[in-house]
């Protein structure tokens, strides 16, 4: 699906505040973030990329596999790495991996260096589209969704502490994308 030239507006003329910052989106899994993030890449004429489709290109292995094999520790410490790489890269849209932002010093390296926005979807929303899949490590558990609700619960008010707070909304994406835009063109830097 090409872009919807509706959803520039303004977009490129007005874009100045935020025109060498990487739009970096955060939130749980299944919030959209990969989604909506290319669909807003192309909107905004920039590079997308995927945090964790990049650890795996890294890696040679699946998110699935590091943690199953190295951890999550891990994980974090190789995230953090390839999010330092991206964010020296021209200014692009990133989805980030949902437990990203919730390392101090990452969190940090991203408000220092990118726009974040906060896709905040509701739990209802996230688990009928994580569901659908048995790829998401962290909820390989008896209780998937009451694992979702924790993480829901504990992540929050770390989400909360993002640039920008979008609502992901269910149904077409480019609603939210349309928000995204509307949110760039009122924030403005510290």
């Amino acid at each position: 699906m090409g872009a919807d030239t509706t959803l520039l507006g303004n977009s490129r003329q007005n874009k100045t505040h935020y025109a060498d910052r990487t739009i970096a989106l955060v939130g749980l899994m299944g919030a959209g973030k990969s989604t909506v993030g290319k669909r807003l890449a192309e909107a905004l004429g920039r590079e997308f990329y995927d945090s964790d489709a990049e650890i795996e290109k890294a890696a040679g292995l699946s998110i699935s596999d590091i943690f199953a094999i190295h951890g999550e520790n891990e994980f974090r410490r190789g995230e953090r790495r390839v999010l330092e790489r991206l964010l020296g890269e021209t200014p692009h849209v990133l989805a980030t991996g949902g437990g990203a932002y919730l390392d101090p010093s990452t969190r940090d390296l991203l408000r220092e260096k990118a726009v974040t926005v906060w896709l905040n979807a509701d739990l209802e929303t996230l688990w009928n589209r994580v569901s659908r899949r048995n790829t998401r490590p962290l909820l390989r558990d008896p209780d998937p969704k009451g694992v979702l609700q924790r993480l829901f619960d504990e992540r929050e008010p770390i989400y909360a502490q993002a640039d920008l707070s979008v609502r992901s909304h269910d149904g077409p994406h480019d609603r939210t994308v349309r928000d995204i835009l509307a949110a760039l063109e009122s924030w403005r830097p510290a």
